[in-house]
């Protein structure tokens, strides 16, 4: 690519805070609260008009299990989100703690709340567009893309909740992408919402889950009709009244950093939410024959880009372990959830069952705080998929529930760091991050007894 010089120009920076979180969806809001709970000032940075990113612009449907399958384990902030949602939804029971339902605006106006009750500025609109750095590994300052053009904005720490982790990878920190071998990444979802369901037939008709056999979902992948739609990866809620919320189909070979990839991408999923709904109606008409497409998500559902090289690289053998670390910030219980290339969508089930790898109720592992420094740098942290891990731990720990529990603790590491003489996100006294952690609720045992 050819190379273009700017000319020499100096641009107005803000340097009056303590804490610059840059990325509003879960980790980001729960990172951007809890500095700013413990008095830090703190500024949330977010490339969209809508804090949530996943749950709320992207409109992934429900959330992953909060629980071990005994209790829940994503507690702080999480829980208190969690139980919010649920009170606001009068068709979900009060207990219904896994896979529950996300109604998008209500989720948007909780994460407005959780940021501003706490003291967060938010700056909406707003895109990360470059990095400086010093030969320490100090981040100087960040360059901000917005209606006000160019601005600098400085602080003691940057906490890194850009899911692509953009802040880390430009200031040089080393990462990892994709797969070892090949660099292909998991595939994209681009969720949407179908409205006016005939509800009792979408109740009591075929399940449309691909695991149930006699799923409609089937024959809409087999027929040629429909060429977008080539597995049975159809998840859904209700959302709603007559309205679904799908987490369903794929978008192969979709890259996030990359803009040009990424349109295609979400073009590709609108065409795809498009055929859905029309195969619906063909196969499975007495709940879908009046559907209606009522929106597509503003963001493609992304699972996998960057991974940062941090002190410690979460693996595959500390999940079979159910490892615990004396540096825990977080325990988390979800699946090996990688989804599948491509070649490997027809996997046969018990084949996809070992390499999801579930756990038994009431198992666990650690998520260290290590997996939130980045080598190299000295006041960044890093929280949501971006974390230092392998790309088996990246499936379980990319979704949102772990993302919130990681936030709130990358942001109380934060303030915690801006409040030292000398700033070292790596240098922070973990028993201590932990205690306060406890008080705040989280679900931290002790680590002899969290096996």
């Amino acid at each position: 690519m050819a190379q273009y010089t700017f000319k020499p120009r100096e641009l107005d920076m803000d340097d009056s805070w303590d804490v610059i979180v840059v990325g509003g969806g879960p980790a980001g809001c729960t990172a951007a609260a809890s500095a700013a709970r413990e008095g830090a000032r703190t500024l949330l940075i977010e490339a969209t008009g809508i804090l949530g990113g996943m749950g709320t612009s992207a409109l992934v449907p429900a959330w992953c299990p909060f629980t071990d399958k005994q209790k829940i384990i994503y507690r702080g902030m999480g829980e208190t989100i969690l139980k919010k949602c649920i009170a606001g939804m009068p068709h979900v029971a009060e207990d219904q703690f896994n896979w529950t339902p996300i109604d998008a605006e209500q989720l948007k106006r909780i994460y407005d709340d959780l940021v501003t009750d706490a003291g967060v500025t938010v700056m909406f609109h707003s895109v990360l567009s470059a990095v400086d750095v010093d030969d320490q590994g100090n981040v100087q300052a960040i360059i901000i893309s917005s209606k006000a053009g160019l601005t600098a904005y400085k602080a003691k720490v940057y906490v890194d909740c850009s899911g692509d982790a953009d802040l880390a990878a430009w200031a040089g920190a080393e990462f990892q992408k994709g797969d070892e071998q090949t660099g292909e990444m998991q595939p994209g979802t681009h969720c949407f919402l179908l409205t006016n369901v005939d509800m009792y037939h979408h109740n009591h008709g075929p399940w449309l889950h691909g695991s149930n056999q006699n799923s409609p979902v089937h024959k809409m992948a087999a027929d040629p009709e429909f060429d977008l739609i080539i597995d049975a990866h159809a998840c859904n809620n209700i959302v709603g009244p007559g309205t679904i919320g799908f987490n369903a189909g794929h978008v192969w070979g979709v890259d996030n950093t990359d803009p040009f990839s990424l349109s295609k991408g979400l073009m590709q999923g609108r065409r795809f939410a498009d055929q859905f709904q029309r195969a619906l109606v063909k196969h499975h008409p007495k709940a879908y024959a009046g559907s209606f497409l009522v929106s597509t998500g503003s963001l493609l559902g992304i699972r996998e880009t960057r991974r940062i090289i941090g002190d410690y690289i979460l693996t595959r053998d500390d999940y079979i372990a159910r490892r615990s670390f004396p540096d825990e910030i977080a325990r988390n219980s979800y699946y090996l959830d990688v989804h599948l290339s491509k070649s490997e969508k027809d996997m046969a089930e018990p084949e996809l069952d070992k390499r999801c790898a579930r756990y038994e109720p009431g198992e666990s592992h650690g998520i260290p705080y290590r997996c939130l420094t980045p080598k190299g740098l000295k006041n960044v942290l890093i929280a949501g998929r971006c974390i230092s891990a392998d790309r088996a731990v990246q499936g379980s720990t990319r979704v949102m529930p772990v993302c919130l529990v990681m936030g709130e603790a990358a942001g109380l590491a934060a303030a915690m760091a801006g409040q030292a003489q000398s700033i070292d996100t790596h240098a922070i006294d973990t028993n201590d991050l932990r205690s306060r952690l406890q008080a705040y609720g989280a679900y931290l045992p002790k680590v002899d007894d969290s096996q």
